[in-house]
């Protein structure tokens, strides 16, 4: 799969970003009905785990901090791209944002999240960045099946 961080492509990946040397996010295309299925850790600003998402289903919510939604289940000829959508329940903040841009190509179009040490994560139209850390704008990068690495 491609996955598209803002305005960087990574090509034939395996669908997971490791951020930190740490696995955070993974990405799923579900082959029967073409869903996109969401895994990821949230951490709070000190790097505390506050939230564990499944495969699209919930494990850890700490306080029921964020809200999550996905669509459609299955697609045909004329149906939306699958999408995925995390909001932060407070602040009514996107968590993040993705979808299916088009066959075996997934977009992350906006983010906003902590890695495992407390720093802020970037995901915007024009860049992504681990503050403090690194700043990728416009790269493309061969990933020969392998993990998205930042930081």
């Amino acid at each position: 799969m491609d996955l598209k961080l803002g305005s960087n492509t990574f090509r034939n990946t395996s669908g997971v970003l490791t951020l930190q040397g740490r696995e955070q996010i993974v990405l799923e295309l579900k082959p029967e009905t073409s869903q996109l299925l969401l895994t990821m850790d949230l951490y709070d600003a000190e790097g505390a785990r506050i939230g564990h998402l499944r495969r699209n289903g919930w494990v850890l919510n700490k306080e029921e901090a964020f809200a999550f939604a996905s669509g459609p289940e299955s697609t045909t000829l004329f149906a939306e791209h699958a999408w995925v959508k995390m909001t932060d329940r407070s602040t009514g903040e996107t968590v993040l944002e993705a979808k299916v841009v088009d066959k075996e190509v997934v977009e992350v179009s906006l983010a906003r999240f902590y890695t495992h040490s407390g720093q802020l994560v970037e995901i915007s139209s024009h860049y992504c960045r681990i503050l403090g850390n690194a700043t990728l704008f416009g790269d493309v990068q061969e990933m020969n099946g392998g993990h998205v690495r930042i930081g």
